[in-house]
């Protein structure tokens, strides 16, 4: 399966196609993969994202799905890339990683069924649908802070084509410890419907990414920590978090909260009853 990955190198934007453990320029340039200066795999004009999809996690929450997906939007101001810091501004607590398989767009789409979708799709790569769950109580339900923070959407490392998304491993790591352990079968909606339904009032254009869920147990990282996400075939999407250079503002705006909201979602749906308390932060 071909794997393109965006580096910069030499000081200009490059895309290379991944040979083993290098990559290749157009002109023939190589440099490792540990060596490359990633970026983005693609450059989206939007980022969608379902709410809920994965079996397990609704079981985690204890709810019932709707008959069809709902969706929130990611600004690409929040793009990062593999290897990219995760800022946690300061005075924020609740950050959490939700590691999933991101669809990328391959030709402009609209009114498109289902079963056409792959047509449509010019690959995948990994995403870290990190959650700013402070914001919670605040966003209303779109989810704007909360997801669109800055640099909550790693992607990457690289976009893989013909890649198969059936029956493939879905795993988050924090510092090497398995975190979440899923399946793209567990999926209610797969690939293709998802794309399909967007495409129904919402035109997709080359490069526009679509992110497909996340497993069971999403939970607070800290700054410090190393977050990687890995699904087979599509290799492993690596951050670090770190704490924001400066505090959120208080003289406007909704500030950070802590209420059961925020702690349910960010320690998992039924914490309460589990006789977990939140941890203590510094």
């Amino acid at each position: 399966m071909p794997e393109y990955r965006r580096i910069l190198l030499d000081g200009a934007v490059v895309r290379t196609v991944r040979e083993g453990e290098e990559l290749v320029a157009g002109d023939g340039r190589r440099v490792t993969t540990e060596d490359a200066r990633h970026l983005p795999p693609v450059v989206p004009s939007k980022i969608i994202a379902v709410h809920l999809n994965h079996r397990s996690r609704v079981e985690e929450f204890r709810i019932t799905l709707p008959a069809t997906p709902t969706y929130f939007h990611k600004p690409t101001s929040a793009l990062n890339s593999h290897r990219g810091a995760v800022v946690r501004p300061e005075g924020c607590k609740w950050l959490n990683y939700e590691g999933e398989v991101a669809i990328v767009i391959g030709r402009t789409a609209r009114n498109i069924a289902p079963a056409d979708a792959a047509e449509y799709i010019a690959g995948y790569t990994l995403a870290n649908d990190y959650g700013l769950h402070d914001f919670r109580d605040t966003d209303a339900g779109s989810m704007l802070r909360v997801k669109g923070s800055d640099t909550l959407c790693p992607l990457g490392p690289g976009l893989v084509t013909d890649w198969d998304f059936r029956g493939k491993s879905l795993r988050t790591y924090v510092n090497g410890e398995v975190v979440q352990d899923g399946s793209t079968d567990e999926m209610t909606w797969d690939m293709h419907y998802l794309v399909a339904d967007i495409a129904r009032t919402i035109t997709l254009h080359p490069g526009d990414v679509l992110l497909s869920g996340t497993p069971a147990n999403s939970r607070p990282v800290q700054p410090g920590d190393v977050v990687e996400v890995e699904a087979e075939g599509l290799g492993r999407l690596t951050n670090h978090i770190v704490t924001g250079p400066t505090a959120i503002r208080t003289d406007v705006g909704a500030q950070p909260t802590e209420s059961e909201e925020v702690l349910s979602t960010a320690l998992g749906g039924d914490w309460e009853f589990r006789g977990i308390r939140p941890p203590k932060r510094g």
